[in-house]
């Protein structure tokens, strides 16, 4: 296991709303390893993004609030630190891309310009060299003829295109941590492959860690070195990737396994897990998703803590007492 570069522990993340407050992210722990990619999954509505908001301290208060917990980077604990302190973070030793590019962008200034004024902000450039240095991560996304790029406004930019010019702001200044939320979400299925195939190269090129946020277990499979699945706000199983999809070991992760489509296997309908996630006001009592679990027993009616169970994995299911390692 490479050593813990972020670490969370018991975070919480509430939502205070006229109906009462929404639990949206309850209880969540796990690592980053410095260089590692870590998949955090999850059918949407079980609190993946909130908890990539929570590390970026980017939650709007009011209404949402970080209750309790730590979330603890090369050493310092993120929810300690002023807000002075955490805009030197953003960006420049932790960056984020989110899944809208175009809601992300600014549309009334350059996407080149808008590169140059993160690198001018973090890196104190002046104004040629921080341009260079923007045209070169333009070059380094593939974006092609970036000098003529540099100029083009959003709206002039493919999906595809606008997303390479996200990573290429987020990775201006070298951050130790990318956060990929739903990085290739909307966009065609090549032009999917292509940013994952970016992102894996870069990654390994630069040797960074990376929080990969995503509903797609076959962008995972490509990329990610472990697996943390959350379900209505909480972990329900972490596991290296291989390990995951020879046996899963939570029936949530079965099923969504399950659901995927399997080369040369002729279905009419895929299977698929009944029910919805639940509400985050209105979480049920006991496991959390016992409801639309089809192995639930009388025991399902009291939460189960996460089983640690052997090489590196856990589980928070009442069928896998007894496996500990």
């Amino acid at each position: 296991m490479p050593e813990d570069l972020l670490k969370i522990d018991e975070l919480k993340t509430v939502f205070r709303t006229e109906a009462g407050t929404a639990r949206a992210v309850d209880g969540v722990s796990f690592t980053v390893g410095r260089g590692e990619t870590v998949g955090l999954v999850g059918e949407s509505g079980c609190g993946k993004s909130v908890t990539a908001l929570s590390i970026m301290r980017l939650v709007a208060d009011p209404p949402g609030r970080i209750e309790s917990g730590s979330i603890v980077f090369e050493g310092r604990d993120l929810l300690g630190l002023s807000e002075k302190e955490m805009r030197k973070v953003r960006g420049n030793e932790i960056s984020i891309v989110f899944q809208e590019p175009l809601s992300s962008l600014n549309p009334v200034f350059t996407c080149g310009e808008q590169i140059r004024e993160a690198i001018a902000l973090h890196q104190k450039l002046g104004r040629r060299e921080s341009r260079a240095k923007a045209v070169d991560m333009l070059r380094l996304v593939r974006i092609p003829d970036p000098d003529k790029r540099y100029s083009s406004y959003p709206h002039q930019m493919s999906g595809g295109m606008r997303q390479r010019v996200m990573i290429a702001m987020a990775l201006s200044c070298q951050p130790k941590l990318l956060i990929a939320d739903e990085p290739s979400t909307a966009l065609d299925v090549s032009v999917q492959a292509q940013i994952i195939e970016l992102l894996v190269d870069l990654r390994v090129g630069r040797d960074m860690a990376v929080l990969l946020i995503t509903h797609d277990l076959a962008v995972v499979a490509q990329m990610a070195d472990r697996v943390v699945v959350m379900y209505a706000g909480s972990v329900v199983e972490e596991s290296p990737v291989e390990e995951l999809f020879a046996s899963p070991a939570h029936p949530y992760t079965k099923g969504l396994i399950d659901s995927l489509p399997k080369l040369g296997q002729s279905l009419e309908r895929l299977p698929m897990i009944p029910g919805t996630v639940p509400d985050p006001l209105h979480v049920p009592e006991g496991c959390r998703f016992s409801d639309r679990c089809q192995e639930r027993f009388d025991k399902c009616s009291v939460e189960p803590p996460l089983f640690d169970l052997a090489a590196g994995r856990r589980a928070r299911c009442w069928l896998c007492e007894g496996s500990e390692g």
